[in-house]
């Protein structure tokens, strides 16, 4: 039997129809929420993950980890959103070197109608799928996020 090259190898091929299915979901995702609520697809994120977290807080290598950024461009990021009154950076009290990164009032109040327009997109998006198809679709996405 003959040994299939690496470059024909299928899992070369599934990673590659993963990337291209995430890239064209955050393109989509990002399309919709830039201009229905004027927020980035990353900000959004933050956002959304800061406010389903205890105390509406992370720690900047939290969300590093999280949004898969390095720590700078989280440094960056939180920078920009601090900016626009959506976070503020909050002292950890027991370890000086740690930063939180902090929704504030305003950031809820940019999160909730984001968060509207964000599902309704992707009720669009995944109008074709059955929910045993998205509960799969969980499943195997739950057992990707733990490789490493």
């Amino acid at each position: 039997m003959a040994r299939t090259s690496a470059i024909d190898d299928p899992l070369v091929t599934t990673f590659g129809r993963l990337l291209e299915a995430t890239h064209r979901l955050e393109d989509r995702l990002g399309r919709d929420l830039a201009a229905s609520d004027d927020l980035p697809l990353t900000w959004f994120e933050v956002l959304l993950r800061l406010s389903r977290s205890i105390d509406g807080r992370l720690t900047m290598g939290e969300l590093s980890d999280q949004l898969a950024l390095t720590t700078g461009g989280v440094t960056r990021l939180i920078d920009r959103m601090t900016d626009a009154g959506h976070v503020e950076r909050q002292p950890c009290p027991t370890d000086r070197r740690v930063l939180y990164a902090a929704i504030t009032t305003a950031g809820r109040a940019a999160l909730a109608p984001a968060l509207r327009s964000h599902t309704r997109a992707l009720r669009e998006v995944f109008a074709g799928f059955s929910a045993t198809d998205l509960a799969r679709l969980d499943t195997l996405l739950d057992r990707l996020r733990v490789v490493g």
